[in-house]
């Protein structure tokens, strides 16, 4: 079992509209027999006692994945900022890992990387990046960056990746080709065996 990481809440984001599983949740759409929130759940649940889920449906299903469930304030699937937003409120630790629902192939050495990043720059945030493409739902959000997260937001921003960069996000640099990264998110990634 890895051990735990320090003073890190972790958020899985599971809020989305599904429109490329044709509506579906995905955390609760099954990979090798399994949800994908439940392959997360695992590699997850050790490494910390705030675990943080943002869903806007599916409340019940998800419920047991989690300490806490979070929704967006406002309707219609406003995107995952969204949830980093309600994340971040609920957040009980100096730093909240931001991950995916739908990456089942991340193990706890990729977490801890992120981790150690954090704390080697304690007031940025850490995004993951592959090549030259930033990965910002693979990141690490300093949890007292929740008011300028928010200032972003109420001035329009929507992109994760335009609120983290101008914050000076550092790179946790990863190979392109790191299937740890690969993203279950439509039906032809569910059935490709080389993901």
């Amino acid at each position: 079992m890895s051990s735990r990481l320090v003073d890190c809440s972790i958020l899985i984001l599971a809020g989305g509209r599904g429109q490329r599983m044709g509506g579906r949740d995905k955390g609760l759409v099954e990979w090798q027999g399994l949800p994908l929130v439940e392959h997360m759940h695992r590699v997850i649940r050790p490494l910390t006692d705030d675990l943080i889920l943002s869903c806007n449906r599916n409340a019940g299903q998800y419920a047991p994945y989690a300490d806490r469930l979070v929704s967006d304030a406002e309707p219609d699937f406003p995107g995952p900022l969204a949830g980093i937003r309600a994340g971040l409120a609920v957040a009980q630790h100096r730093w909240l890992i931001v991950l995916p629902c739908d990456a089942p192939r991340i193990d706890a050495a990729l977490l801890h990387q992120l981790a150690k990043c954090a704390r080697q720059t304690p007031d940025q945030p850490i995004m993951v990046r592959q090549g030259s493409f930033w990965e910002p739902l693979f990141s690490v959000i300093p949890t007292a960056l929740r008011s300028k997260v928010e200032k972003a937001w109420q001035a329009g921003e929507r992109s994760p990746r335009g609120v983290l960069l101008p914050l000076k996000a550092q790179a946790l640099h990863l190979e392109e080709t790191d299937k740890r990264l690969a993203n279950m998110n439509d039906e032809r990634s569910l059935t490709d065996s080389s993901q």
